[in-house]
């Protein structure tokens, strides 16, 4: 059996953060309810997390205490990879969900982007597609 992917879930709200864990812990697809969840609920604690790597996906809240998640999209997007291990997978999770908005998530170097609120199935489906076995 591979190792458990690890998801990096930057989110200021405990609730939301309570919500994720709960929906893909209960998820019907092995390698979305097998992840490992880190936490991070700030800018600062993302770019901490990100730097000690080996996430295979970041659910990315846009609306940070400390800043726009936007800022570490673009820092992802514009640095060097590291040997060996791909960059990991960002998805844009955000209430703001007008066209230019989600333009704007994927020109900062977003993978994809998930509107709040979403159905669970969505957040599962979302994961799932960017988990690679």
């Amino acid at each position: 059996m591979n190792d458990p992917h690890r998801i990096l879930l930057v989110e200021d709200e405990e609730l939301n953060r309570m919500l994720v864990k709960a929906v893909l812990s209960r998820a019907a697809v092995d390698a979305v309810r097998r992840a490992e969840l880190v936490d991070a609920t700030t800018l600062k604690e993302a770019r901490e997390s990100v730097r000690a790597g080996g996430f295979d996906l970041i659910l990315l809240d846009l609306n940070l205490p400390d800043g726009n998640g936007l800022t570490l999209a673009r820092e992802l997007a514009a640095s060097e990879p590291d040997p060996g291990r791909p960059k990991p997978v960002v998805v844009a999770v955000t209430a703001s969900v007008l066209p230019q908005d989600q333009k704007a998530a994927l020109d900062a170097g977003c993978d994809d982007f998930l509107d709040k609120p979403y159905a669970a199935a969505d957040l599962v489906a979302t994961v799932a597609r960017h988990l690679k076995d």
